[in-house]
C-alpha cells in the first residue's frame, strides 16, 4: 500500500518516523501556553521526537455556553506566532469558519479540521485553497470508508497535504469506542493516518456541562493504534489536568508524557522491525 508522504520541513508523515502533535486543548492564557510549549520542547529533543505544537484559539463546540472557549483568533494567533518564533517549532490549530483559514494561514503549518466539521464544504475547500498541510478529523458519526469524499473536496482544490486523524466513533449514547481497523482502511486511500489518543478517551456529554472521559486507556490505546500502522500521535497534555480549562479528563499529565512517549516508540520500532506486514 503506497502512502503519500506528507512533508514538513523535516517532518514526515508516513515514513519510517512517527511524529507527534502535542499541546494543550486550548491556549488558557500566553504564560501558560508558553510554560506549556517549553516543557514539551525539553521532552521531545531529550527523546528525539519530532512534534508539531498544537492549542486551539477557540473552542467552538463546548458542551456547555458557560464554558471557557479560548481567548480569539485574533490574540490565540498572536500567542501561537510567538511560541513558533521562540522556540523554533512548527504549529497546528483548528478553524470554525472559512474564513479563518487564510487569516491563520500565515502562522500556521497545519490546519486542523475539527471532526464535527469534517463534511463541511467551505471549510474544507478554504484551507485546501491556502496550501498547507490540512489535518482532517474523522466525523464520529462517519465510517472509515466514508473519508474518500472528505479527500475529494480537498483535492480538488490543488491541494495533496493531506492528513486523516482518527478520534473514535459514536457508540450509542455518549461513549465512542475506537475500531482500530479504521486505520488501515483509511490509509487505503493513499494518505498518512494519525491517532488522536486522547479524544478518543472521551465520553461526550456525560456531565450536564463538560465532556467526561477515560485517561487510563489513552497508553493502550495509542499501542495498539501503532500496531494497527498508524503514521502519527496526536495527544493533548497539561500540566494541571484537574483544572484544565477544556476537556480535563483526557488530556494527558506533562510529568507522564515522557514516560508514555518511551513506551510509544518502543512499539513503534517491534512494529517496523517485526510486526509490519
Amino acid at each position: 500500500m503506497k502512502i503519500n508522504e506528507v512533508k514538513l520541513n523535516n517532518i514526515v508523515f508516513g515514513g519510517r518516523d512517527l511524529p507527534m502533535i502535542l499541546g494543550p486543548c486550548v491556549i488558557e492564557s500566553r504564560d501558560h501556553c508558553f510554560g506549556m510549549a517549553e516543557k514539551i520542547v525539553k521532552i521531545a529533543d531529550k527523546n528525539s521526537v519530532n512534534f508539531i505544537f498544537k492549542s486551539s484559539f477557540d473552542k467552538a463546540n463546548r458542551t456547555s455556553i458557560s464554558s471557557f472557549r479560548g481567548n480569539g483568533i485574533d490574540k490565540g494567533l498572536k500567542i501561537l506566532e510567538e511560541i513558533k518564533s521562540n522556540f523554533g517549532i512548527p504549529i497546528t490549530t483548528d478553524i470554525h469558519l472559512p474564513e479563518q483559514a487564510k487569516q491563520i494561514s500565515d502562522v500556521v503549518d497545519i490546519i486542523q479540521i475539527p471532526a464535527f466539521l469534517c463534511r463541511q464544504t467551505d471549510i474544507l475547500q478554504a484551507a485546501a485553497k491556502t496550501g498547507k498541510i490540512i489535518n482532517i478529523k474523522k466525523g464520529q458519526f462517519l465510517s472509515p470508508y466514508k473519508v474518500g469524499n472528505i479527500i475529494k473536496k480537498i483535492e480538488d482544490s490543488g491541494n495533496k497535504n493531506i492528513l486523516l486523524t482518527e478520534r473514535g466513533t459514536t457508540f450509542g449514547y455518549d461513549n465512542l469506542m475506537t475500531d482500530m481497523r479504521s486505520i488501515s482502511i483509511m490509509k487505503k486511500f493513499g494518505y498518512p493516518v494519525i491517532f488522536d489518543a486522547t479524544h478518543s478517551a472521551q465520553v461526550p456529554g456525560n456531565h450536564e456541562k463538560t465532556t467526561d472521559g477515560n485517561r487510563e486507556f489513552i497508553p493502550s490505546q495509542s499501542f495498539s493504534s501503532v500496531a494497527s500502522g498508524v503514521d502519527g500521535i496526536f495527544m493533548e497534555v497539561h500540566d494541571d489536568i484537574e483544572n484544565a480549562f477544556s476537556d480535563a479528563s483526557t488530556q494527558w499529565p506533562i510529568d507522564k508524557l515522557e514516560a508514555l512517549i518511551l513506551s510509544i516508540k518502543a512499539f513503534r520500532k517491534t512494529y517496523l522491525e517485526h510486526g509490519k506486514l
